[in-house]
């Protein structure tokens, strides 16, 4: 496969029309008014043919691959489906989750996260924590508006994790359809069925 060359004219004299960059901001100011009157139109007549959101009372559906805020999946009683491993937290390239693990006596688990805490001013979104968590524990949720004045309260704890499963079922579904291709059972699966 061959490139094609082009060859960059660096030193060649502008006339100074060019160099007055009239005939560019002429162009520029066409294409915006062109753009404002076609908008205008639509929005008069009502036929809009653009992809416009009146945000605070129209949502987008993003996509099953968009990343929002962490949440730990909930179980039907009402604990976290962690079992404070801590390889989210080990996982974690900016150290923002914090796991303190403790023991339950006769129970179906034998550690549940006493403390677990996620600074979101911190997080980067990046997934590591869901893709190392081997029960499906956390999960990115589709929530992505964090925005805050006080840092003290980015500190989410425990119970502002805390989602039940079947809120999260369509990002749980796309997980296994994209680390699991074939369908196989995953280790979360194969440990609940037992």
């Amino acid at each position: 496969m061959t490139a094609r060359v082009v060859a960059v004219k660096r030193h060649d004299k502008l006339t100074w029309v060019e160099r007055l960059y009239v005939p560019k901001i002429l162009k520029g100011l066409w294409v915006t008014s062109s753009h404002f009157i076609r908008n205008m139109k639509g929005f008069i007549t009502g036929d809009r043919k653009d992809f416009v959101v009146q945000y605070p009372e129209q949502r987008v559906d993003f996509p099953d691959a968009s990343r929002g805020q962490p949440i730990l999946v909930q179980l039907e009683n009402g604990q976290p489906r962690c079992v404070a491993c801590g390889l989210c937290e080990f996982a974690c390239p900016t150290d923002c989750i914090t796991i303190v693990p403790g023991e339950l006596e006769d129970a179906g688990i034998e550690r549940y996260p006493e403390a677990f805490q996620i600074d979101m001013s911190r997080c980067m979104f990046c997934g590591f924590c869901e893709e190392a968590c081997p029960e499906e524990a956390i999960v990115l949720s589709r929530d992505d508006e964090l925005a805050d004045f006080d840092r003290h309260r980015m500190l989410y704890e425990n119970e502002d994790l805390q989602d039940p499963e079947a809120l999260l079922k369509r990002r749980i579904e796309f997980l296994r359809s994209e680390y699991n291709p074939h369908g196989e059972a995953t280790q979360a699966e194969k440990t609940r069925s037992m």
